[in-house]
């Protein structure tokens, strides 16, 4: 029997009318987790649910409206009604405008290479040369897919900065190696690299760490760097892959041809840069 007085339930057709809901949106709620009945008859397996549940049921419903995961509705849900469910709101409603960002900025790139004008995003591009000398590097290298890669990058060359104080301290720009594509099919890998001055107490750095990040010490050849200088807005992904267009584009012009892996060498404060400061070298080892 209903262990409540009648007057305070609804079926569930009754409740789906005022929810302005379906019956099959509520029992997949239900089995989602986001939204359960107050009362199931266990003879009959019906549903009730209480008319305070109404504004529960809608928000679940224009949550899902937004593609919102369900993890997160589940959050916002769980927050009630209040400032700290309308901040996880925000914060996931920032990741989808980024994310729009993004994908409208790889769209207006691709149009340019569809309608074939590949050729006038590239002359924005200044391409030059550097004779860089071979140079110790502590690296750490990883699997990566592309929107997980910002996060590595900072954290990576920050624990490799970080280990250089045992390795005679930095002795050149840190840069990130990628060995095969990094994207959101592919995850490369990534190698993040700080020339060092020591290399003795590299390997011997090496030795005790290896295991914990995947590190290693290897002696870089030296080697002639065909660059592109960029601003902080422009490393972000998509709008980064016209920098390395660019200067693929310029090689091939000059009868060049890559000898290593393509490279972004962080020169600047990251975090006290502007949108519009230099901060990256976008480049290739060529012969």
């Amino acid at each position: 029997m209903v262990d409540v007085p009648d007057r305070d339930l609804l079926t569930i057709g009754a409740f789906a009318t005022r929810a302005r809901l379906s019956a099959k949106a509520l029992r997949l709620y239900d089995r989602l987790g986001l939204l359960s009945p107050a009362h199931v008859d266990e003879a009959t397996g019906y549903r009730y649910y209480r008319a305070g549940q109404v504004e529960q049921a809608r928000l679940v419903a224009m949550l899902r409206q937004l593609d919102m995961p369900l993890a997160r509705i589940a959050e916002v849900v769980a927050a009630g009604d209040g400032p700290s469910a309308a901040v996880l709101l925000g914060a996931y409603w920032a990741d989808v405008e980024a994310r729009l960002a993004g994908q409208r900025t790889l769209a207006e790139y691709l149009r340019g290479r569809l309608s074939g004008r590949s050729s006038e995003m590239y002359q924005k591009f200044a391409i030059l040369t550097v004779d860089v000398p071979a140079q110790v590097v502590i690296t750490e290298k990883r699997h990566t897919l592309a929107d997980e890669l910002p996060a590595w990058i900072g954290a990576s060359l920050g624990r490799l900065k970080a280990a250089a104080r045992e390795c005679g301290g930095v002795a050149g720009v840190p840069y990130v190696a990628y060995h095969a594509e990094v994207s959101m099919e592919s995850d490369g890998p990534a190698e993040a690299c700080v020339p060092v001055a020591d290399e003795a107490a590299a390997r011997a750095w090496a030795e005790r760490h290896g295991r914990a990040w995947e590190t290693a010490v290897r002696v870089e050849p030296a080697r002639r760097l065909a660059y592109t200088r960029i601003a902080k807005a422009q490393v972000a992904h998509p709008q980064i892959l016209a920098a390395f267009e660019a200067v693929e584009e310029w090689m091939a012009a000059e009868g060049l041809t890559a000898t290593g892996p393509c490279r972004e060498l962080y020169f600047a404060d990251w975090d006290a840069a502007g949108a519009e400061d230099p901060v990256c070298d976008v480049a290739f080892p060529v012969g």
